[in-house]
């Protein structure tokens, strides 16, 4: 009798090797496949459903080549690198099902497959290893140190069930260990805190954007996956037009900015919130809080254009472009900070969740200050 449903594991198109469950990757995305790795070098993605190959195949190319966008749009197929895919992968079982069917469901996943030529793969390790010397680390500055990883929580523990008003408590005492612990042991703590965004004072915002992205930093130790999923669902509640935004830029850049080395990827996403004029100071802010670890994030977009609100008559957004250009020693506009150190005009904004107030001027000279420091390193 003919065995209409075949399994069998699945295989590198390249070498023929067993190959092992795609992941979610170390460093989270807006747009994400799970991706694994050929013991051959192959880098191999999964689209479960079949539609999005095309994205799934930019995906595993910009991979390979260690997230270097500009890298991977160089190469072309076949002279730098090779593909191959292979069809019916169902991610539930992590098999291929020859007749595309098991158990009544459709299978119509997708693995994908790159494998750079050898001198391609060297070119990459050399450009990872110049942007490691020359951009990365003369850009970030020193004391980002990512959070010890939280203990395991006893299984056997009597788990606490969230609710907002619990949530809301610990967050107005910033009781962040009492939050956290919450946290672990119902999820649902995420959508609280969502929740709480929606309140018309502002100072109560921004204290939860603050503890959420402290509350995240730890949570991501152990489950980056459930901080990724709160990303996602905070860009599509600010794309919805029929949703206010309330509190999301803040809390995107907060989580962003406590996780640079996880979650550095979902910046890009937050520049065209920019040209809005109602979250320009707040996409400003954001992006001022990311720079504060990681200002290499910052100068791989087209930030250029940011720095124009210098020019801009709103004292909050010359503020918190001031803080970006001191944070990514910018300068391309030295001359027009030093414009500003005689501004009385007082700005505001927010660390670690409380005001700060303080003149342009001020924000000014620490900007003049910080770009010093930069040309007496580079100086021979």
């Amino acid at each position: 009798m003919k065995n209409t449903n075949i399994k069998m594991p699945p295989w590198c198109v390249f070498c023929g090797q067993k190959v092992g469950r795609p992941q979610p990757p170390v460093r989270r995305k807006l747009q994400e496949f799970t991706v694994g790795t050929c013991q051959c070098g192959a880098i191999y993605t999964c689209d479960p459903t079949g539609f999005n190959i095309g994205s799934a195949m930019i995906e595993a190319l910009v991979y390979a080549c260690n997230d270097n966008w500009d890298l991977a749009w160089e190469l072309l197929p076949d002279d730098d690198y090779l593909t191959g895919r292979i069809e019916r992968y169902d991610e539930q079982t992590h098999q291929v099902i020859e007749t595309g069917n098991l158990d009544g469901r459709f299978i119509r996943g997708v693995l994908y497959f790159v494998r750079l030529h050898k001198d391609i793969a060297e070119i990459k390790e050399r450009v990872s290893q110049h942007q490691e010397e020359s951009g990365t680390k003369s850009n970030r500055p020193p004391g980002f140190s990512a959070p010890p990883v939280e203990p395991t929580r006893d299984p056997k523990r009597n788990r606490q069930r969230a609710s907002k008003p619990m949530v809301k408590q610990l967050v107005e005492t910033r009781d962040i260990d009492g939050l956290v612990d919450l946290l672990f042991d119902d999820i649902r703590v995420l959508r609280f805190l969502q929740r709480l965004l929606y309140d018309p004072v502002e100072e109560s915002r921004w204290l939860t954007a603050y503890m959420t992205g402290q509350a995240c930093a730890r949570l991501a130790t152990r489950q980056p996956g459930h901080v990724s999923d709160l990303l996602h669902r905070l860009f599509e509640s600010c794309a919805d037009s029929a949703s206010t935004n309330w509190g999301l830029i803040e809390t995107i850049g907060s989580v962003i900015a406590s996780r640079p080395d996880i979650f550095g990827a979902f910046t890009r996403h937050l520049l065209p919130y920019s040209s809005h004029e109602s979250t320009r100071v707040l996409t400003m802010w954001a992006f001022a809080e990311i720079a504060r670890h990681r200002p290499d994030l910052i100068r791989a977009m087209p930030f250029y254009k940011l720095l124009d609100y210098l020019d801009s008559e709103d004292a909050d957004l010359i503020g918190n472009t001031l803080r970006l250009c001191a944070r990514i020693k910018a300068i391309e506009k030295q001359s027009v900070i030093e414009s500003l150190r005689n501004d009385k005009r007082e700005a505001r904004f927010y660390e670690n969740g409380s005001q700060v107030t303080t003149t342009l001027g001020q924000l000014a000279e620490e900007a003049l200050a910080s770009i010093a420091t930069s040309k007496e390193k580079t100086t021979p």
